[in-house]
């Protein structure tokens, strides 16, 4: 489906929806008139205006991520048409930035968001320039001050150029990620990086992979692929539809390099290599790209002119009649540069990616829902004209009978509800039984490397005699069943659900290095057996603990400790939460079947008897979860914790990760103790300190996993109930109706019949558009 089709399907849908809400509006109307205030066709009403406004406002967000310097912020700047974010010679991506579209002619915003914040600062209002330069000026106070507010998130409010003739397309977002060379930091580890792509991989509806076409080969962009892929080979498979890759600055090719067609099948087999099948790799020049669009919209400052001038126009040289090279204007090559920048082509793929598959689901969604609608106003006409044409005593009977099986049917939905519950306190067993599976297995790795210290120390003691048996510590455990099967093994059927669920956990906890190798080599003199020899008087030697000559010497080894075992454990941790969340999200979406299929059951019951007492066909009361009515685990978790941490005081709230640091949450405290001439650390006390700080952030997020799946389980009930109970509410309520104007106005029974004709005529109008437009959406159907 082209972005076209797409748009015009939109407008199609949305214009349906409105004439339909309109309808039931005017329908509702003529009832309030004859003294009804008809409150059974409310909830129908505003299913409608939840539609359309869902319609309206979906998101669609586009990810995009570079693992160093690669022209990401040129890249972004591109496709929006707008030099608005800094470019890499100021390197400023420091946190998440979204680029949200607005309209043209709307106010650009840059908003900053903070931790226990609900809403955003407004930083500055006003231009690209004025916004790109207050953008770098608060970077520099966070990357100078240590982000003393606890920034989380940038969002820039500017219009997209890419989808600016796309109304369809309002809430389509750009996500600028930071890359790991964003800290200049000769010590960085890509976590927080890391977790942002998986967090994009989960729930961004495109990737962009950003690589400098100098470079692509270089470590990091190795490093960040295999932390990616590894344990996630079969997630990357579903998902390599809205995965691409951009070789970007291919202008800055030289006459001695390979073709770019050459280098493109090079990084192909690079990215296989890593994991991802078939990968689409798309060349570009990003600063190209952007110059023409700017030159073509009449935005142009001389200083990009001049470089546009400078680095692109050569190359565009046309011969005149007399042989002299001759240069053509800027805004006259304007067009074909933009062309041939390849970014045109990269935004045509992109949207078209997510029309045909997320644009796609909202819209077959949306349609359903006013199907539905359509189809319960129409059940609404047909038990009026058949409680008009019944006699009044049958009428009544139809009545107390049909309250009776409404009862029987409220009591079943308990039911349900009672084996929902139970089912939820599985699902949270499990997720808790994972998060312990992290804790113990990242308090047994790093055990087994404090292990190594004493134990070499030990081996090395000048007094070996008289040496004290170190800690008997816990090696480090390999359990490849998973924690779901284990509680799948209890007899809990709804984990088993999911083939596999959580049984990577115990493959994720690996170590790149030794820190005893990291410790001999950063503070060699505090591990040499002559300054053990110095040191050790006449007391037994114990190998845990370790004695310095100076307090800044042992506080080093504490650092270094700390510089070692954090990263490891926040990377342990971002992958057990990506493995929690991709099954759990999985699990949720079984579960809900398992709901839907029995409110189901109870709805089809009821039709069947309502169907045969007025012996009427009605309509099936589908019952949905469109997607755009439930946000998914990492969006509830954002939620959940944002809650907590604004009803927290703002102490407590220090205490928590922030952005782009939180390793320091795996951080031990652990004090240099002086004993006479020298200044002890004790591996016991570290170890201690690491395994108090893991059973915190444990408890944290059982408790925070706790929440989640609960709301979302529940949230996937209460929409069930809601759902039949408005069906049987509102049959009620046109029973009543009936029998009221039965009881009143039987002398205008004729009048009342055909009015009644009429209104349902003019819906089958609408029901017969509905038909229609469901039968080209699936002309269009995405392939899975």
């Amino acid at each position: 489906m082209s972005s076209q089709e797409f748009q015009a399907a939109y407008t199609s849908i949305y214009s349906t929806g409105t004439f339909l809400l309109q309808y039931l509006k005017e329908f509702r109307d003529g009832l309030r008139i004859q003294g009804d205030e008809s409150q059974g066709l409310q909830s129908i009403e505003d299913e409608i205006n939840k539609a359309l406004k869902a319609l309206q406002y979906q998101k669609y967000q586009v990810a995009v991520i570079a693992a160093m310097k690669a022209g990401k912020s040129t890249f972004l700047n591109s496709i929006i048409g707008a030099d608005v974010l800094a470019s890499e010679t100021a390197a400023c991506t420091i946190c998440r930035t979204d680029v949200r579209h607005i309209k043209p002619g709307e106010t650009p915003k840059l908003l900053e968001y903070r931790e226990g914040q609900r809403k955003p600062v407004i930083l500055v209002e006003g231009d690209a320039g004025k916004i790109q330069e207050k953008f770098l000026l608060r970077t520099h106070e966070i990357r100078e001050q240590g982000n003393p507010d606890n920034t989380t998130r940038f969002e820039i409010e500017h219009p997209i150029e890419a989808i600016s003739q796309l109304s369809s397309l309002t809430g389509f977002t750009l996500v600028d990620t930071p890359g790991p060379n964003e800290w200049e930091s000769a010590n960085f580890n890509i976590n927080a990086l890391k977790q942002t792509a998986l967090e994009a991989l989960r729930t961004c509806n495109a990737i962009l992979f950003i690589l400098n076409y100098a470079s692509y080969k270089d470590n990091a962009v190795a490093d960040l692929f295999k932390d990616v892929v590894e344990n996630r080979k079969d997630f990357i498979a579903e998902n390599t539809g809205k995965i691409y890759f951009i070789l970007n600055k291919v202008d800055q090719k030289t006459e001695r390099d390979k073709e770019i067609a050459d280098v493109i099948k090079d990084l192909e087999r690079e990215l296989v290599g890593f994991g991802f099948c078939n990968p689409v790799i798309y060349p570009a020049s990003s600063r190209q790209g952007l110059l023409a669009k700017l030159i073509q919209q009449g935005k142009a400052t001389e200083k990009e002119i001049k470089d546009f001038e400078d680095f692109f126009s050569a190359k565009y040289a046309e011969r005149d009649e007399k042989g002299r090279r001759v240069i053509p204007l800027p805004e006259e090559i304007a067009p074909r540069a933009l062309q041939d920048s390849g970014i045109p082509s990269i935004q045509e793929t992109v949207i078209q990616r997510i029309t045909q598959n997320s644009g796609w689901n909202l819209l077959s969604e949306v349609v359903a829902e006013l199907d539905k609608a359509a189809k319960a106003i129409e059940d609404t006409h047909n038990t009026q004209i058949r409680g008009w044409k019944m006699g009044i005593e049958a009428l009544k009977e139809k009545v107390e009978d049909y309250r009776r099986r409404s009862e029987n049917a409220r009591a079943n939905i308990e039911s349900v509800k009672k084996t929902v519950e139970e089912q939820k306190q599985t699902l949270i067993k499990g997720f808790s039984q994972g998060i312990n599976t992290f804790a113990n297995e990242a308090k047994a790795q790093i055990a087994s490397e404090i292990d190594k210290i004493a134990k070499s120390r030990s081996a090395n003691s000048p007094k070996q005699k008289k040496t004290q048996q170190s800690r008997q510590l816990p090696p480090a455990t390999s359990d490849n069943i998973g924690w779901g099967q284990r509680v799948g093994d209890m007899g809990e059927a709804v984990l088993e659900l999911i083939p596999g669920f959580g049984q990577s956990l115990g493959r994720v906890f690996k170590l790149g290095a030794s820190l005893l190798d990291i410790l001999g080599e950063s503070i060699p003199q505090a591990f040499s057996t002559s300054a053990s020899e110095q040191i050790v008087d006449s007391e037994e030697f114990d190998p845990c603990i370790i004695r310095c000559k100076t307090k800044a010497e042992a506080g080093k080894i504490v650092e270094t400790i700390n510089e070692f075992c954090a990263p490891h454990i926040h990377n342990w941790w971002i992958d057990t939460q990506d493995e929690l969340v991709r099954d759990g999200t999985n699990i949720r979406k079984e579960l809900a079947k398992i709901i839907q299929k029995d409110i189901q059951k109870i709805s089809d019951e009821l039709s069947a008897y309502l169907g045969d007492a007025l012996q009427v066909k009605l309509n099936i009361n589908p019952i949905q979860f469109p997607s755009f009515d439930f946000p998914g685990i990492d969006a509830r978790i954002k939620d959940v914790q944002l809650a907590v941490v604004v009803g927290t005081s703002k102490k407590e709230t220090g205490r928590k990760s922030r952005c782009c640091n939180s390793d320091e949450v795996y951080h031990a405290d652990v004090p240099v103790t002086e004993n006479r001439s020298f200044f002890e650390v004790d591996l016991r006390q570290t170890l201690d300190s690491i395994d108090r700080k893991i059973d915190e952030q444990t408890a944290r997020n059982k408790k925070l996993l706790e929440r989640v799946i609960g709301k979302q389980v529940e949230a996937d009930f209460r929409s069930a109930e809601r759902q039949i109970n408005d069906y049987i509410n509102r049959f009620q309520n046109d029973f009543d109706r009936v029998l009221k104007e039965r009881e009143t106005k039987e002398a205008e029974a004729p009048e009342i019949l055909a009015r009644l004709e009429d209104q349902k005529a003019k819906l089958i109008e609408y029901l017969s558009q509905l038909s229609s437009i469901r039968e080209s959406l699936n002309s269009w159907k995405p392939v899975k």
